[in-house]
């Protein structure tokens, strides 16, 4: 089976491995000392501390994994290369409700970088999802967990 390639761009791949770089650095030796400071109690098989550092730790290390498989299994979007033709990750869609008639922009990015309060939608979401490839002037209805949405998009950019 085949392994599915992230889609992110630039930015959002130099936060991820900057988080990364900190879990490594600086939250494993936070844990180590953890574990250290909890060995110090003495009989590790009752010793609540102990146990709690281990499952910090295990959860930490899962965390770091699953980062690392997300950055070998990514593929950077240049984004001088989107047209502002056809929606992808990277574009910037102007919005029109067609229920209220309300107008936004919204960014559509990998669901690792998506933040819907700073207008950042996940490619991966019903909204992002159903942007993606299509051209201004489009209506869209999406079934989203909110009930129904109707979009019309105005406008698309880099």
């Amino acid at each position: 089976m085949a392994i599915k390639k992230n889609r992110m761009s630039q930015d959002g791949f130099d936060k991820l491995e900057k988080e990364l770089d900190y879990l490594k650095i600086v939250r494993r030796a936070e844990v180590a000392q953890k574990l250290k400071d909890a060995r110090a109690f003495g009989d590790l098989s009752e010793n609540a501390e102990y146990d709690e550092a281990k499952n910090e730790q295990g959860i930490l290390e899962a965390r770091i994994a699953e980062m690392e498989a997300i950055i070998a299994n990514t593929e950077i979007v240049d984004e001088s290369e989107l047209t502002s033709d056809e929606v992808n990750i990277g574009s910037t869609v102007k919005v029109k409700d067609l229920d209220d008639n309300s107008v936004e922009k919204l960014k559509i990015v990998n669901s690792n970088e998506s933040s819907p309060e700073k207008g950042k939608i996940s490619d991966e979401a019903p909204i992002g999802a159903a942007l993606l490839k299509k051209h201004v002037g489009d209506i869209l209805e999406i079934e989203a967990p909110g009930g129904k949405i109707r979009l019309e998009i105005l406008e698309i950019s880099k």
